[in-house]
């Protein structure tokens, strides 16, 4: 599929003494808007009072968003490889602000469908490429830090919450001032709800357009002053050799990182779409939370900060003790944390406040390592494309997490009504999937070589010596 010129790789090549540390702004203008998307639960009970529906029903939403995500990845990672970061970067804004448009006709005219056409397709396929925009750029602009590099755009998304649920909150106050999220009980409209989709699609296309036109990627044989790509296979499980999409999913190793992955985001997936709710329902007595709705949506802003720094400190930390025994860590502690948060979370705020908080982080953590832990097995050659196949997991995920929590909950009681004890049952089930990841990683070995790229047989003459930058 042609692109416009302004939009081509080829006009987007850095010239030689590029800072590449001017791409991690860029990628993070792209995630920190599609972030949004973990803000979601801010509105959810005005959604289900607008429109008379069940937790399940608006749920669904988010979850149509997170599996057109995975779709959408897998789809078009070959297209976002080949065309460049900028033609990504663009369509995506272009898909994620019309979500938020069409999604906000719904809210209009009490038309749900409108609703999953917009916020669930349209900005879920927003969603999906401009995920995967930036990080086989990303990796390329920094070989000698691909943990780090992928960390610094990835906490982006995870960060984006920690911008749109305060922001949120107070367009909703400002369009609705009958709700005031000082005041435990108050749920503002849904016309206040579907202005605040407005505002953000508009806000959005501006700084998702600043990043597009700013990326760069690197010239060929590039690398940075100083590296020695020879020093890369330091680590167990690190190749120097190239993998192709189409042979990377023939192999034993994707299927058992797409488990990892499934595991690990079904587990906070559940919690995050349901956060602002399910901090309030946990310290409920009779009909009133003693926490505010708008410390509940003070907790969502700390879980997106948690989910930010998460996926910058353990990606970073992956690149000195390895992807595998951070995918450890994640998976094994993560199954403690969990049973903390099931059976005492409920006798202290700060217990479970800490414990959700680190669980969130190893659940950014894992989507900031991923891509790194992909290079590692399968080289750089189709990495971004290789992502955007293993991202279906993460659509899976956005099925199994919120049906997992909602159905449980659904058939506990209503909203506004339930209390710790409903949840229980789905943090045990999050325990069981956990266990299921940490055996997968367990059984991540080296890919074998019989699905390498063949090696080019010219040798390279001194006039394609790499390109090296003054930039460190």
């Amino acid at each position: 599929m042609a692109v416009p010129s302004f939009l081509a790789r080829e006009r987007i090549v850095a010239r030689p003494g590029f800072n590449r540390w001017l791409i991690p702004p860029a990628a993070l203008a792209v995630h920190l808007c599609i972030g949004q998307a973990y803000a979601t639960s801010v509105y959810k009970v005005a959604l289900v009072e607008h429109f008379d529906a069940s937790l399940t029903a608006i749920g669904i939403i988010f979850s149509i968003a997170i599996v057109m995500l995975g779709l959408s990845a897998a789809v078009f990672g070959t297209w976002v490889d080949k065309n460049g970061p900028r033609a990504a970067m663009f369509t995506s804004a272009v898909f994620w602000v019309s979500g938020f448009l069409v999604g906000s006709l719904g809210i209009y005219t009490e038309q749900l469908w409108l609703l999953y056409l917009g916020y669930g397709v349209l900005g879920g396929i927003g969603l999906g490429i401009g995920y995967i925009s930036p990080v086989s750029t990303l990796i390329k602009w920094f070989p000698d830090r691909p943990g780090l590099a992928t960390g610094m755009a990835i906490m982006g998304f995870g960060g984006g919450a920690l911008i749109a649920s305060p922001l949120s909150r107070q367009l909703m106050n400002w369009y609705d001032p009958n709700y005031d999220p000082a005041v435990a009980g108050t749920v503002p409209s849904g016309n206040a709800v579907a202005g605040l989709f407005l505002t953000l699609g508009l806000l959005y296309l501006v700084f998702m357009m600043f990043g597009a036109f700013i990326v760069r990627v690197p010239a060929a044989n590039w690398r940075p002053d100083g590296f020695d790509p020879s020093t890369v296979k330091a680590k167990s499980l690190v190749t120097t050799e190239n993998v192709s999409a189409n042979n990377a999913i023939k192999t034993p190793q994707f299927w058992l990182l797409w488990t990892v992955l499934f595991c690990n985001v079904t587990a906070g997936i559940g919690i995050l779409e349901q956060a602002a709710p399910m901090i309030q329902d946990f310290f409920r007595t009779g009909e009133t939370s003693t926490v505010l709705a708008a410390t509940a949506a003070g907790f969502v802003g700390l879980l997106s900060l948690f989910n930010m720094a998460g996926r910058f400190v353990w990606s970073s930390t992956s690149d000195y003790i390895g992807r595998k025994p951070i995918y450890m860590v994640y998976l094994g502690v993560g199954i403690i944390l969990y049973v903390i948060l099931a059976t005492l979370g409920s006798t202290a705020t700060w217990i479970f406040v800490v414990t959700a908080a680190i669980i969130i982080s190893f659940y950014g953590g894992g989507f900031a390592t991923v891509p790194a832990y992909l290079r590692d097995l399968f080289g750089t050659y189709q990495v971004g494309a290789i992502h955007g196949r293993l991202l279906t997991a993460w659509a899976a995920a956005g099925i199994a997490g919120p049906l997992i929590v909602n159905g449980v909950l659904d058939s506990r009681g209503t909203p506004g009504q339930l209390v710790a004890g409903d949840y229980r049952p789905a943090l045990f089930i999050m325990v069981g999937l956990l266990a299921v990841g940490f055996v997968a990683n367990l059984l991540i070995k080296p890919v074998s070589e019989k699905y390498f790229e063949p090696k080019p047989t010219d040798v390279p003459t001194a006039a394609a010596a790499p390109e090296r930058s003054t930039v460190r």
